[in-house]
Formats: C-alpha cells, structure tokens, sequence
C-alpha cells in the first residue's frame, strides 16, 4: 500500500510539472500573440508595458539594439509612434500595418521562468491614397516577412517580453513583388542615442534583409538527434559556391 502510494505521488508530480510547462508555453504564445494585436494597431504604450522591467531587456531592429525600458520606450514611442502616427497612442485613418504570426516553436526551461520563441510574421503595410499626401510615407504599400527569436521572462507571475530580436526578412512592393526588391529596401541605421534622438543605443551586426538567405540560428537543437546545424549550412554562399564564400552567421 505505501508503495503504491508513493508511486502515484510521483506519478502526481511528473504530470504537475507537464501541467506547468504545458501552461507556460500556452501563455508566452498568447503573450506574443498580445503584442502582435497591440502592434498591428499602433497601441505602442501597451506594447513597452509588456516588457520585463529587467535591465537586461532589450530589443534588436534592423541592425541596432534598443536597452533596458528607456532604449525601448525610445523605439516603439519615439521612432514606430512618431512616425507613423504623428505621436499618438492608436491607429491613423488609412494606415495599415497588420502583423500575422505563425509557426511559433517555444521551449520553457525547468524553473518555469525563462522562455523562448521563434516565429514567423507576415505583415500587410501600407497607406491608403486618401492619405498619399498628408502622411509621411506617401502612396506605399508593402508585403513584409520577418522571423522572431526571442527571450520571455516570468515576472510577479506574468510573462513578460524580455529580449526580442526581429529580422525582417524580405520585403516586397504590391506592383513589383519581391524579384525586384532593392538592396538595403530599409537603410541600416548608422548612428546611435543620443546623436540620433529615435537611434538604438548600439549598432549590431543584424543586416539580413533579401535577397540575403542566411539562418538565423535556431535556439533549439534538433528534435531526434539532439545535435545543433552546422554554422556553414546555415551560411547563404553564392550558387554552386563553398559556404565559406558566404556571409558569416549574426550573432
């Protein structure tokens, strides 16, 4: 009877656990998803409330690094709300900037505290022709692939974003599609905080945009073999070139 026992309070702990780390993924998924409605809508004061107050937090865009609350409040509600409408809180009238995420993989590790995801978006931007002449983007619109990696952290019991990096890919005209997208679609920034007044606190070396093809680097090994890719696959090289003739991996 004992033995019993304390096989089924095994049995009661293993599934606890399973239970708990079946809940935490559930909720960084909704958790990014959150800030994906947020973003879509231009609620940027929503989105830096959903930063961990860490002061390791950070976010990486287009080749820069924005730190800790400050450097992230200078991203979302310096440069995305300033410029793309005009300093408010909200959507514009005519503006679209629609955020579909998928093909989320998370790993929560065994204290139930520390998370992280890679996920696909999709976005569908642009400006209406009502607004062509009164805001500053003009007449555009543009499709826009991008990958996260990102870090989660639990705090006071909530999930919070904590170090996310975005690398948006490609980017694709409506009248062109993405065969003709130009190099460098969106120029890398080249100074930081305080000399640019909306730039990241530091420059990183993040500049994949199409037609480069490199891997951002997986933070998961692989499912049956438990081994990590090679640093040369993941390389983009030239056709029919030796991986070595590629650009190195972003670290």
């Amino acid at each position: 009877m004992e033995a019993e026992l304390a096989e089924l309070k095994q049995q009661i702990a293993v599934l606890t656990k399973e239970l708990s780390r079946v809940s935490d993924e559930a909720e960084v998924r909704k958790t990014h998803f959150k800030y994906g409605y947020y973003l879509d809508k231009c609620l940027y004061n929503e989105v830096v409330d959903m930063y961990a107050d860490h002061p390791d937090a950070y976010v990486e865009f287009l080749g820069g690094r924005y730190r800790g609350k400050e450097g992230i409040k200078r991203l979302y509600q310096g440069r995305f709300q300033q410029g793309f409408v005009a300093g408010r809180n909200g959507p514009v009238r005519g503006f679209l900037l629609d955020h579909l995420m998928l093909q989320d993989i998370i790993d929560v590790d065994r204290t139930g505290t520390h998370a992280w995801c890679r996920m696909r978006a999709l976005m569908q931007a642009g400006t209406h022709k009502s607004i062509a002449e009164t805001h500053p983007r003009g007449a555009v619109q543009w499709w826009e692939g991008g990958l996260y990696e990102n870090e989660y952290l639990k705090e006071d019991g909530a999930w919070k974003l904590f170090r996310y990096r975005y690398f948006p890919f490609w980017h694709a005209d409506f009248a062109t599609g993405w065969q003709q997208t130009r190099e460098n679609y969106i120029p890398w920034p080249t100074k930081t905080y305080p000399e640019d007044p909306f730039g990241p606190d530091e420059l990183v070396d993040q500049k994949m945009l199409w037609p480069d093809t490199r891997v951002v680097p997986f933070h998961y090994p692989h499912p049956v073999t438990g081994e990590r890719a090679s640093e040369d696959d993941l390389r983009a090289p030239p056709y029919g070139q030796e991986a070595g003739t590629g650009d190195p991996l972003c670290p």
